[in-house]
């Protein structure tokens, strides 16, 4: 029995016998891209370009998209700094917790909807449906959540992340994973996963 589980383990592909660690290795790669975008928020002066990027999706957004860009110029005009420096500590917020792998049931949600935020204001949605606009990229924003998709999957399927500090707190205290998981919590200190129940036969 052990023989043939190692000869399984074995025929399998790299990506599948290593399937854990890389998704780990993806998730802190990721957070570590967050990270950088926060940090040149307050680094790079970007402050003093958000109100064009906004009237530049404005100028090429469709005629029932004006009063979204309307209302984000207006405030772009009066709240530059208080958007993008809020913006920028919600960035590296979100990037500690991909890292150290803390909250990731609110980090992932909260990074799908901040990724669709920034696609849907400054990146104007990809702008590339606009005729003439000479561009086929849709945009960044898109792309991050549907990575932050793709780490909600991944969680659902694979359970605890051992290399995070959720599954440490979670072995002691068991209701967070509440706001960390979207699988099974982590296993209580000195014990394994929970067994499958036992299936009887009938009796004859």
């Amino acid at each position: 029995m052990v023989a043939a589980t190692e000869n399984n383990v074995a025929s399998k592909s790299w990506w599948v016998r290593h399937a854990r660690p890389l998704k780990t290795i993806f998730r802190i790669l990721l957070g570590a891209a967050w990270l950088v975008d926060g940090v040149l928020k307050f680094t790079s002066g970007y402050v003093s370009n958000f109100l064009s990027d906004v009237q530049a999706s404005q100028s090429t957004a469709p005629g029932w998209l004006s009063g979204w860009y309307s209302f984000w110029a207006t405030q772009a005009t009066s709240n530059s700094t208080l958007i993008v420096y809020t913006v920028g500590t919600l960035e590296v917020a979100l990037g500690l917790a991909l890292v150290f792998g803390l909250m990731r049931k609110i980090a992932y949600s909260g990074g799908v909807i901040l990724s669709l935020l920034i696609w849907a204001v400054p990146e104007g949605f990809g702008g590339s449906y606009a005729s003439g606009s000479g561009t086929t990229d849709i945009g960044t924003g898109v792309i991050y959540a549907i990575a932050f998709f793709g780490l909600i999957l991944v969680n659902a399927t694979y359970g605890p992340s051992r290399l995070s500090l959720d599954y440490y707190i979670e072995r002691h205290f068991p209701r967070w994973a509440w706001i960390a998981e979207f699988g099974q919590p982590a296993p209580a200190p000195g014990r394994g996963a929970t067994p499958p129940p036992v299936v009887q036969a009938p009796s004859s």
